[in-house]
């Protein structure tokens, strides 16, 4: 049992690491496109920030969407393995010397959980996760009473607000498979860092999807607009606007498609070999590496070889930058140094959001085999 000298002496310490790590802080400049609401979104009462209720911006701006100015590539790179958590194996392309808080994302994984591993019992605070499972079935349980399993095509959101502590462990299948997925960290507007936590599932069955009339090209949209089909997601599902496109793309098939002005955005590549063209350009991208778009320019066009010996699939991310500052340590994600040693605080004495926290054990964290 820690004192409290204890844990104050533990919080100095890591606070003076913060201040002398360069990578631990950067600001944006980047201004935040102003966009006037036309979409209705859904609330609930759980959409509480401390000043009040959140109204929202639109997922999908309000502004002209066209494909004359394909955005030129800034970077690419391959997404190494790693370990993870309890046994877990993550290629990790955002959150990494290469490409560090591209605002307003945090991090990305491309995870694999074995049965026997997994994420048991950790905090979060000020930003967003959400989860896009490939294969197998995750379970979720948190400390505000919310339990769910998502399965093969389904998302989780889950706003960790003003504090969240939960659990995410893969459910066991007869082959002893790797569960797979997606983990992307969103930043939160500064204004809704203290929001009260939420959580919820999208199932693959409430997905909209498109294909391209010539049948090579299929898209699932998660979250945004797609320009085949003109197909619009079903709902507002994150704080933060950020649209999620899951492009399969076959051999001799192709995609123009627009993004919103201003935003950031990167696709990554699940399987095979996508070429990606902008005046007069091509270039080839291999599966397990992140494409970094500029942000000039007003779409991407992604193609495969009509030779390829297999069809591709990337997924493509953008998100509104916020003109913030970003401090993080671990899985609190703040705008200034102080606040990061009061989430670590908070924490430790369980308040201000984290009270919850007191005594509380998920029953699937005590699962995990040791």
């Amino acid at each position: 049992m820690k004192t409290i000298s204890s844990i104050f002496l533990a919080i100095i310490a890591i606070a003076a690491a913060i201040y002398n790590n360069p990578h631990m802080l950067s600001r944006f400049t980047r201004l935040t496109k102003h966009f006037t609401p036309t979409r209705n979104l859904t609330s609930t009462s759980t959409d509480m920030a401390s000043n009040g209720m959140f109204r929202g911006l639109p997922v999908i701006p309000d502004e002209q969407f066209t494909t004359t100015a394909p955005r030129k590539i800034a970077k690419s790179f391959l997404a190494v393995e790693q370990s993870e958590g309890a046994g877990a194996r993550v290629r990790r392309s955002v959150g990494t010397p290469k490409l560090r808080n591209f605002s307003p994302f945090l991090m990305l994984d491309h995870f694999a959980i074995p049965p026997g591993a997994g994420f048991p019992d950790h905090p979060h605070r000020g930003q967003e996760t959400i989860t896009y499972l490939l294969s197998g079935a995750v379970d979720h349980e948190d400390f505000a009473g919310n339990k769910g399993t998502i399965e093969t095509g389904d998302l989780q959101f889950m706003t960790a607000g003003r504090g969240i502590v939960h659990a995410e462990m893969p459910q066991q299948n007869d082959k002893g498979e790797a569960n797979v997925g997606m983990q992307l960290w969103v930043d939160l507007p500064k204004e809704l860092k203290s929001c009260e936590p939420r959580y919820r599932d999208l199932r693959a069955k409430e997905i909209p999807q498109a294909t391209s009339e010539d049948g090579k090209v299929t898209v699932k949209v998660i979250s945004g607009l797609a320009n085949v089909g003109n197909t619009e997601s079903l709902k507002e599902l994150a704080y933060t606007p950020v649209w999620l496109l899951d492009f399969t793309v076959k051999p001799g098939g192709s995609v123009k498609q627009s993004l919103p002005k201003g935003w950031n955005a990167f696709a990554y590549l699940l399987n095979g070999t996508t070429i990606f063209s902008t005046g007069g350009e091509s270039r080839p991208i291999e599966q397990y590496h992140n494409v970094v778009f500029e942000t000039d320019g007003d779409s991407i066009e992604a193609s495969v070889e009509e030779g390829a010996e297999q069809e591709s699939r990337f997924i493509l991310v953008a998100g509104l930058p916020l003109d913030q500052p970003i401090v993080q340590y671990g899985p609190f994600v703040v705008t200034s140094r102080d606040e990061v040693i009061q989430a670590m605080t908070d924490y430790q004495t369980h308040s201000n959001g984290f009270e919850r926290a007191y005594n509380w054990e998920s029953e699937i964290g005590k699962s995990m085999v040791h």
